[in-house]
Order: C-alpha cells, then sequence, then structure tokens
C-alpha cells in the first residue's frame, strides 16, 4: 500500500512522515530528492542556474536557497518557470523509488512526502492521500518563527500553495496536527490500526 502525504508548510508533515516511519512505514520525501537535485553538478540544478542566472548561487556553487526563494514566491509566473524544470524530474524520481519498495517488500506501507501533491496534480499516484492539517493562523505563526520570515514573506509563502482548508476537504485520511504532539499521534495509530499494519 501507498500514501501520498501532504498539508500546508508548517503543518508538521515531517512529524507525521516520522511517526509513521518509526511505525514501520517507508518514507519518499520530495523535499529530500529536491534538495539532491540542486547539488553542485546535477543536471536540474544547471538546468536551473541557466533560467535564472549564476546569482542564484552562493561562492561555493551550492544553490542560495533565500535568494532563489525571492525571486519566485513574489512572483508567481516565476515559480511556474522553476516548477516546470523541477517537479517532472522530482516526480520521475520518486516513481522510481516507490516502485522499487513496492517490489522489495509489498506489504509495507510506502510514504510519499510531498508538499504540493494537490498543487501538481499528484493525487491519482497514490491509493489514498494523507492531508496534515493545522489553522492558517497557526501556519503563518510556525513558519515565520522556523524560517525566520516577516509576517509579508509568510504570507507570500502560504499565498503560493493551494489553501490548507481546501486540502482538508479532499483529505482521504486526515491528521489535525493543531491539538497537542500526543494527540496527532493517538490518530496516527487509529490510521495505522484501521489499515491493518499493525
Amino acid at each position: 500500500m501507498n500514501i501520498g502525504l501532504t498539508g500546508g508548510i508548517a503543518s508538521g508533515k515531517s512529524t507525521v512522515s516520522q511517526y509513521l516511519v518509526k511505525r514501520g512505514a517507508v518514507l519518499i520525501d520530495a523535499d529530500v530528492i529536491s534538495r539532491e537535485m540542486m547539488m553542485p553538478g546535477h543536471p536540474v540544478l544547471a538546468a536551473v542556474v541557466h533560467t535564472y542566472g549564476p546569482s542564484i548561487l552562493n561562492p561555493d556553487g551550492t544553490l542560495n536557497r533565500k535568494k532563489l526563494g525571492g525571486i519566485i514566491f513574489s512572483n508567481p509566473q516565476e515559480r511556474k518557470v522553476l516548477e516546470a524544470i523541477t517537479h517532472p524530474a522530482i516526480r520521475e524520481e520518486m516513481q522510481r523509488r516507490m516502485a522499487k519498495f513496492e517490489a522489495d517488500d509489498p506489504q509495507r506501507l510506502v510514504v510519499a512526502d510531498i508538499p504540493l501533491l494537490y498543487e501538481s496534480k499528484l493525487e491519482d499516484l497514490y491509493d489514498e492521500i494523507m492531508v496534515v492539517y493545522v489553522p492558517r493562523q497557526i501556519q503563518l505563526n510556525r513558519l515565520m518563527l522556523r524560517d525566520n520570515l516577516n509576517q509579508q514573506e509568510a504570507e507570500d509563502r502560504l499565498n503560493a500553495q493551494m489553501d490548507i482548508e481546501v486540502k482538508r476537504e479532499m483529505a482521504d485520511i486526515l491528521i489535525d496536527n493543531s491539538l497537542g504532539i500526543d494527540e496527532t499521534e493517538r490518530q496516527i495509530d487509529i490510521f495505522w490500526r484501521d489499515k491493518g499494519l499493525l
């Protein structure tokens, strides 16, 4: 069985994915794959530099994420250009890894953590979609604190994603991560038991 795991930025997907892994699931993380593709020497990073110019690089050749973020989060058109470069490569690598894990151990739950799952229209690739939910104000506060952003920068990042309330409505499985860590874990235990994964 596989599930797509998504939610809003700063909703707590990483916390939920770690709880699932602790119980025996295998995780494929789109953000990790994305970071791998932004390492010096990778063809995807080369394509991004070709598009945005060498000013988005640090002196050591690594990606200056804050600089690129400043370009794409303030301009939806630029974000679409970047996504057209990165998303197909990330999607292909995720599907390759998912197929391998499912072939190696068909009984094991495979979790694909994809922040922009609905935005990228990937829901048909998975048996079910789990959405990690927190209200927008909590998202905003966590994001400002976590990434040291001012309110406008945090709002720009939230506005670049589908509204969390819409994702909540679309979920096959909903994990409300606004009620404390114990309650989040209790919801995951219920999911695990209901799916016969014990």
